[in-house]
């Protein structure tokens, strides 16, 4: 899979490049995802929404992704992961990319089908073709529309999707799927969580991050313990905005 429309070259002083380096010292795939994750349920359905800070192309292109995310949904229950990511190219410009990974057909349509169609906000998605069938990614051309703002359009995918599962009596259809399924389903539905956006709180820590790191060693680490890497992303995006407009105005 191959991301060129708008993978940009970073040069290793850009803040993309440095958050990249701050947020994910040698981590595995797992840690890369919790490390800055939500959750969302409906009905049993969970899904996850991770921001990675780094490109997608690179991230796509870790050492056995796939076996990696399928076993990540598979320990924590995730039914699907999205995954948000965001990096500055070499003129300081914010760059978004997103991918759907979800084993399940349908869950995966669905999920796909209203961000693409969604006009409020509108992600003004590109789709990149894929080699894997439970993996969709995409060119986010709006670069507004942050993850506070596309967990809405999930909690519609989920609702839609938990709809459409249900036949006119109101009952869950059931046809062409096992027995199994169909108890696996019901069970998780019976022991999910209030819907609605949620962490997950039984999960174990992550591991400390290693030594090495330029977290470990930053003197505000201590210091700003509530700011998020999203925090971070969304400020230096202000401040490269408005330089741009101080050198339009200088210039005139």
């Amino acid at each position: 899979m191959r991301l060129t429309s708008m993978h940009c070259t970073r040069q290793a002083s850009s803040p993309s490049s440095l958050l990249t380096t701050m947020s994910y010292p040698r981590l595995t795939t797992e840690q890369m995802l919790r490390k800055d994750q939500k959750t969302i349920s409906r009905q049993g359905i969970k899904v996850a929404i991770s921001a990675i800070y780094m490109d997608l192309e690179a991230f796509l292109q870790r050492s056995g992704l796939i076996a990696d995310l399928h076993a990540f949904c598979q320990a924590h229950s995730y039914d699907a992961l999205v995954a948000m990511t965001i990096f500055f190219n070499t003129h300081n410009e914010p760059v978004r990319q997103l991918a759907v990974f979800c084993p399940h057909t349908a869950l995966q349509v669905m999920i796909c089908g209203v961000l693409e169609s969604s006009h409020s906000p509108s992600l003004k998605l590109v789709p990149v073709p894929s080699t894997h069938p439970n993996l969709q990614a995409y060119l986010q051309g709006n670069t507004q529309v942050s993850r506070k703002k596309l967990l809405p359009l999930l909690q519609e995918a989920l609702s839609a999707y938990f709809d459409s599962m249900k036949s006119p009596s109101g009952q869950p259809e059931t046809a062409g799927v096992s027995r199994e399924q169909v108890d696996k389903e019901l069970d998780r539905a019976g022991n999910s969580l209030i819907s609605g956006l949620s962490q997950d709180e039984e999960e174990p820590p992550l591991p400390p991050t290693p030594m090495n790191s330029l977290v470990d060693e930053c003197p505000l680490d201590q210091g700003l313990p509530k700011f998020s890497a999203e925090v971070i992303f969304e400020k230096c995006s202000q401040i490269s905005l408005s330089e741009s407009t101080t050198a339009s105005l200088s210039k005139k």
